[in-house]
Order: C-alpha cells, then structure tokens, then sequence
C-alpha cells in the first residue's frame, strides 16, 4: 500500500494542566508552613509581590462574607437543628505612621531640649573628647547609665549620651542572645570527654570511631568485628577502648543492648549485684510478667523483687535521647470552630496561617514607564500576571478550606455535641457529593490541615472514617468503635480480664456487627496488649503493690 497525505479533521477530549493550574494544586495541598516558604520563594523571585499593606495595591483578603457564608436552615436540612456560620476574619489594621513621635517614650524631652537654640550634636562636640581620650577622672558608672536626664545638660546629658550611644554602636554584635551557649550535642559532649579522659592517640582514633557508630539511643552495633578490621587494631584494644568509654556521661552510653545499658547504669550506682544481674539478663521473664520464675532465678523474696523492679523502671534505656532532642512542633490550627451564641457552630479561618500577599501596582505602574525594550515589557508582564494568579491561587485555597471544614462539621454534628462515640462513617465522597467538588479537591484539601475545636485540634482527616454494619442495619463509624473498645478494657477489673471474643459479644449486645480479628486489630492499633499480657501486668502491679 503506498504512502500518502491527506487531511483528516478529529475530535477528542483532553485534560490539559496549565501552570496555573498545577500552581493551584500544588498550593492546594500544602499545611501552612509549607505554604508560607513557598509565598515566600514567590515574593523572593517576583519584584511585585509584597506583604505589607498599601495604597492601592491588590491586597490578599481572607473570603468576604458572601464567599464564606455557610449557614444551613434547618428548615431545609431534616434531622439538623444546627445552624452553621462561618464568620468573616478579621483583617490587620493598617500600620503606624513611621512618622508619628511616641511623646511617652521620652523623645519629645529629646527634641524640647533641641528647640533652646544649641543642638545636641553640637553640645556633645564641644563637651566629649575624642573616642579613646577619657580623662582619668571619668565617672564611668555615669558613662554607663541609660536613665540619666536630657534636661539636665553639662556633662550628665553628654556622658549619657555617650553612653548610650556604646551600647548601640560598639556593642550591638554581642546582645545577650549572642551571649548565650549553643545547645552541646551529644557527640560534641562525648568527644569533650575524649579528650579529657584518653591520652593515648590510638584509644582516641578507636573512640572517635565508636562516637560515630551511635545511633539515636546511645547503643552500639552488637558486633564490633567490621570495626576492628576498618581499624587495623586487634579486638582487644578496641573492647579495652569500649570499656573506658563506657564510663563516660550520660551513664549507660555505648551499650549494646538493653541489657547492658541497664547493667552500665547499676554499676555506677553500686547497685549491680548477683540478684540484680540474674533480673538484668531476664529481661524478657519480666516483660512476661513471670515474676515467680523470676524470684527462684534470683533468689529472693516477694518483697524485695518488687523493689528491684522499681529500681530498673527507674533507670534511663535511652540515655541518648537526653541530647540531640527534637523540639515538638504546635501545630498551627488552619481552621476555627466555636459555638455559636444562637446555637450552632461558627467556622472561621485561621487569620495567622493565610498568608497576605498583594500586587504592587503602584511599583508597576512606575516601572513601565522606564521600560524600554521588548523583552522587559515581555518580564514585566509575565511577573504581573504570575503575581495575580497567586493572589487568586491563595483566595481559592481559602475559600475551599472554608467549604470543606464547613461540611465537615455538618456531618459531624454529633461528634462536636456529644464525643468520638457518636462519630458517624464518612467518605470523601460524601463531602465532595456535598459540595460539588471532585474526591481529589477534598483529599489534598484535608491533608495536613487541622481544626481547633471545643474537643481539641484534630486533623481533618480524622473525621474520615470506615463503616461497621451494626445489627440493626444502622452504621457505626471504626472510631467510634475504636473508642468502645477501649473503654471497655479500661474498665476491666484484675478478676475479670476481657478477652477478644468477649469483647466481641459485648459489642453485639450494642448493635455493632464486628469480628474477632477487626477487634484485635484495633486493639493492635490502639497498643493496648492482649488479654493475657494484661493479665500478668495487673498480677505483677497487685504484687507489687
């Protein structure tokens, strides 16, 4: 068959993204500290972009209150006698003038003495030597003091000033925050004690070397063998090294097991005795709670068992973690909710996680008219443009925000009223059905977003929840049932411990339609141990006790 052209006319349908559009996405499901570092990349990279507040700029308002309205009639809405508002965030008043003089602070004393004729610039010439010059008799108490009086002229308002003007000029690098120590890391802490502690440089290559095979506890590789042949140096010198370094602080450091951490520690207590070894190397007998296997092994008594026991709890099995610690996070709610003085919720915005970024035009007007080739004409337009769509980027995000949240606590009416074990079963499809809106739009929209409610801060995902058939056809949400569960076991007495299948036919007496393997999995997810690990701790409690 040969090879011809022709002219063929088709039709189809494409999703095609623009950069506008994958911009959007993207800031669609940032939290809000990552949305902060990437308004400012944008105002980094985009000289029309700002923060602060102007004239005549296009300023990034949270939704007015037509775009924010959520209220629901209950008229409307059968089964709710609930009305939901979302109230409008309050915007930042506008900044003070830079020219306006505080005659509280004590300026206008400044400039009331300016205004007898001799300036003070002038009286300060004619009254200080030259820098370095101080006369021997030089009251340097008085050089130093911050509260002296401009009115009192002479030489007090000269060497105030001056003394004033040291503690701004000279001294402004060495504030007190500069003053303060760094936070001493735990290798910085251990290598200081290296130094101190091993003269030999050999022994010191050796520490050096376990220093960095650490990890995040304290605890050491079990076998050492690869580090002797990286070394070049018998075994011997390198377990020689180790018992050294082991006496270094914090105490039970280089250990490698939990066992030898906690002998390490014993030991510098004095405490490690025959009868403390044999609980030491039978830890496990004690995680089983086996505590009359465990009297036999080390030859005690009820009594004085418990008093080892409470010994060990009492020693630290992460003894790394008290440096090097990680400083936990508050997590920043991006949505409000509180009760309505009506009835009802109000949903607001968070005003401190909306970023307010406007469109200098003020800027742009000036600059074009400087503008004299194609190509910055071309720059400043393209700058314009992908300015204005940030702006409408961020309204978007925040008005879906708010509509998501919105429903969200509709559903959820009865979680917000009564607790977690009214929570009904919900899907992302019911909030985008809800809402006209696509699953997706709703899934990067609760991701990492959190709501401050009367209950606490939850994550907006947490309201999203699988559905358990009960027995009379009616739904129960897992969380729900992840909450009975654990009530239950919190309520157990030490004579009557609840096993899976217990639970179970408890749970059916309620309604709620669940197997055996369903609870022992939300009982693993929980961390709460199985029956008879719960038994044997509460055994151990009563004895020791």
């Amino acid at each position: 068959m040969a090879a011809t052209q022709r002219l063929e006319l088709r039709q189809r349908q494409s999703l095609v993204m623009t950069p506008q559009l994958q911009q959007a996405i993207k800031l669609l499901q940032l939290s809000n500290l990552e949305l902060a570092a990437e308004v400012d990349r944008e105002i980094e990279q985009n000289p029309l972009l700002e923060r602060e507040d102007g004239g005549n700029d296009t300023l990034l308002e949270p939704p007015a209150v037509d775009q924010q309205e959520a209220a629901l009639d209950p008229a409307t809405e059968p089964g709710l006698d609930t009305a939901f508002t979302a109230a409008e965030t309050p915007s930042d008043g506008a900044a003070p003038d830079s020219g306006a003089v505080d005659h509280d602070s004590g300026l206008g004393e400044i400039v009331a003495a300016d205004e007898g004729g001799d300036s003070l610039d002038r009286a300060n010439a004619e009254q200080l030597p030259e820098r370095g010059d101080d006369p021997l008799d030089t009251d340097y108490e008085n050089v130093f003091t911050h509260g002296a009086s401009w009115e009192s002229g002479g030489e007090e308002a000269a060497f105030s000033n001056r003394g004033l003007g040291s503690a701004r000029g000279d001294d402004h690098d060495f504030s007190l925050e500069q003053r303060l120590s760094d936070e001493v890391s735990l290798r910085q802490h251990l290598s200081d004690q290296l130094l101190l502690e091993i003269a030999d440089p050999v022994e010191r290559a050796i520490g050096a070397a376990l220093i960095d095979l650490l990890d995040d506890n304290g605890y050491l590789p079990e076998d050492l063998g690869g580090l002797a042949e990286l070394l070049g140096c018998p075994d011997a010198i390198i377990e020689e090294t180790l018992q050294k370094v082991q006496r270094f602080e914090p105490s039970g450091i280089f250990a490698r097991s939990l066992a030898e951490c906690l002998a390490l520690q014993l030991k510098e207590r004095d405490r490690y005795d025959p009868a403390m070894q044999a609980l030491v190397e039978n830890l496990e007998l004690l995680a089983k709670g086996d505590l009359a296997r465990l009297k036999k092994l080390c030859g005690v008594d009820q009594e004085d068992l418990a008093d080892m026991i409470g010994e060990i709890k009492a020693l630290d099995p992460r003894p790394a973690l008290t440096f090097d610690g990680s400083v936990a996070q508050p997590v920043i709610p991006d949505v409000l909710l509180r009760p309505d003085r009506k009835g009802g919720w109000v949903v607001e915005l968070n005003a401190e996680t909306l970023p307010r970024v406007l469109v200098n035009t003020d800027y742009y007007a000036h600059i074009t008219t400087q503008v004299r080739s194609k190509k910055e004409r071309e720059y400043l337009s393209e700058r314009l443009q992908s300015a204005n769509w940030l702006v409408k980027a961020l309204h978007q995000r925040a008005t879906t925000i708010l509509k998501v949240s919105t429903e969200i606590v509709r559903q959820q009416d009865a979680f917000f009223q009564k607790g977690v074990e009214h929570m009904k079963p919900l899907t992302l499809r019911d909030i985008a059905s809800a809402i006209e809106m696509h699953e997706s739009t709703v899934s990067r929209v609760t991701s990492n977003k959190y709501i401050a409610t009367p209950r606490g801060t939850f994550e907006l995902k947490y309201f999203f929840t699988a559905s358990i058939a009960g027995a009379d056809g009616t739904a129960h949400s897992a969380e729900a049932v992840r909450h009975r569960i654990k009530l239950l076991i919190d309520g157990e007495s030490r004579k009557k411990i609840l096993s899976d299948d217990t639970i179970v036919e408890l749970l059916r007496k309620d309604g709620v339609d669940i197997a055996r393997r369903t609870v022992a999995k939300y009982r693993e997810a929980m961390r709460i141990p199985s029956s008879v690990q719960r038994r044997r701790e509460k055994s151990a409690s009563v004895n020791q006790s």
